[in-house]
């Protein structure tokens, strides 16, 4: 039997929407930067790799460990 590590679970997902902040606040001060391109790509690949650590942390945190 595996006990699941709850904490994992929790952050991993407070991870992703913090995650998904980021993006939407760095969107609304995209507007008034001089090269938006390169901000919302620099934010999008930041967001994107928090993301994936906190999938994998999710996918951890529900398999758990022995007991």
């Amino acid at each position: 039997m595996r006990k699941k590590n709850w904490r994992l679970v929790v952050f991993g997902f407070f991870l992703t929407a913090f995650a998904f902040g980021f993006y939407l606040f760095m969107l609304s001060i995209a507007q008034n930067s001089t090269d938006p391109v390169a901000l919302m790509q620099t934010a999008g690949g930041a967001a994107g790799v928090v993301i994936g650590i906190s999938f994998v942390m999710v996918i951890i945190g529900l398999i758990g460990k022995k007991v």
